[in-house]
């Protein structure tokens, strides 16, 4: 259920409407609106008949009930669509279109300084590495883990950029978080269930991958269970989906961008390097993905792709990220947004 509270309802009231839900044996979250605060009660749905008793209190409009399984992450819940502060000049889900671009994995100090300074100069907003990289071989490169996330944090001291990285498991997640701007949860684990509570209890914003059989609905839930920790900073990332199709890594699902604009307040961003699998392929994604309306990219480029420790094959050298980020400009302006 969602108590919507009227709008220049005073804190008093929103204050007594936290304090009854919770009496009742609910989970409040208060999200902000533009013009008025509406209150998500999490938990068991057979209390609906007492929640809506709420209806009653002063400074409540109404009580609706939510009808998709997905409660906060619904556009039940909140009509216009959500804001993710990265830092004072990064905020996904506005007209912008912000660019998260760099290697899949942290190599070294120079590798990665050099990537930075390289994507930054292109037009990125974010530098993107992974310190802790889960792959489908144990012999293949495993990261730098917390050398790697030193070394993220020396490349955004130098470029100002934020950085995104991804998360693993919950044991190491408070170690990332104390580095990282944005907690990434990849594709292997956008099921494990604990990570994704232990994420939302962190409240950093956090870039949520789809996984590789997974369908929008199950996506949704997986961000939910971030949500219903009290993090409400949820990116979401479509990543391809595994298919029948072999002549690409992944079956990027553009669609999913329209359907997720019209069940979710969540920004969403595409990862063309992982939909394809192929450099050749990531610009045309890359336009096609901000032409559908994505708020935002996140790509891989590295500056020695052929000795890439992981995903060398999709990954971009700088200059062919610099043209297509010129050419993305058009893109972006003909959906009236900017890079």
């Amino acid at each position: 259920m969602i108590i919507v509270m009227k709008s220049g309802a005073a804190k008093k009231d929103k204050d007594e409407v936290l304090k009854r839900i919770k009496e009742l044996g609910y989970k409040p979250h208060v999200i902000h609106g533009e013009t008025r605060d509406v209150i998500g009660a999490i938990g068991d749905e057979r209390g609906k008949a007492v929640l809506q008793a709420l209806e009653s209190l002063h400074g409540v409009e109404n009580v609706v009930p939510i009808l998709q399984p997905y409660k906060l992450a619904s556009k039940e819940v909140k009509k216009e669509s959500s804001l993710v502060k990265i830092s004072d000049d990064v905020v996904i889900g506005g007209k912008q279109v912000i660019i998260m671009a760099g290697p899949c994995a942290v190599e070294s100090e120079q590798q990665i300084l050099d990537s930075a300074i390289a994507v930054k100069k292109a037009g990125a907003h974010v530098l993107r590495g992974g310190a802790f990289k889960p792959r489908t071989s144990p012999y293949s490169f495993q990261g730098l883990e917390e050398g790697g996330l030193k070394l993220l944090a020396k490349a955004r001291e130098l470029t100002g950029m934020p950085f995104v990285t991804e998360v693993i498991d919950p044991e190491t997640a408070d170690l990332v978080a104390e580095y990282a701007d944005i907690l990434q949860i990849g594709a292997r684990n956008s099921q494990n269930f604990a990570l994704l509570k232990k994420v939302g209890q962190l409240r950093k914003p956090v870039l949520l991958k789809r996984g590789m059989a997974m369908t929008i609905q199950e996506f949704l839930m997986s961000a939910e269970y971030v949500m219903s920790e009290g993090n409400q900073s949820v990116i979401l990332c479509e990543r391809g989906i595994r298919t029948f199709e072999t002549a690409t890594r992944n079956t990027l699902d553009l669609s999913a961008i329209p359907v997720l604009k019209e069940k979710t307040h969540l920004p969403i961003v595409i990862d063309p390097s992982h939909g394809t699998g192929n450099h050749r392929y990531v610009a045309p994604m890359c336009f096609a993905a901000v032409a559908a309306g994505a708020d935002g990219l996140i790509v891989e480029v590295h500056p020695d792709p052929e000795h890439a420790s992981s995903d060398g094959p999709q990954s971009l050298k700088p200059a062919k990220f610099d043209v297509m980020m010129a050419k993305l400009k058009l893109f972006a302006e003909a959906g009236d947004r900017t890079l």
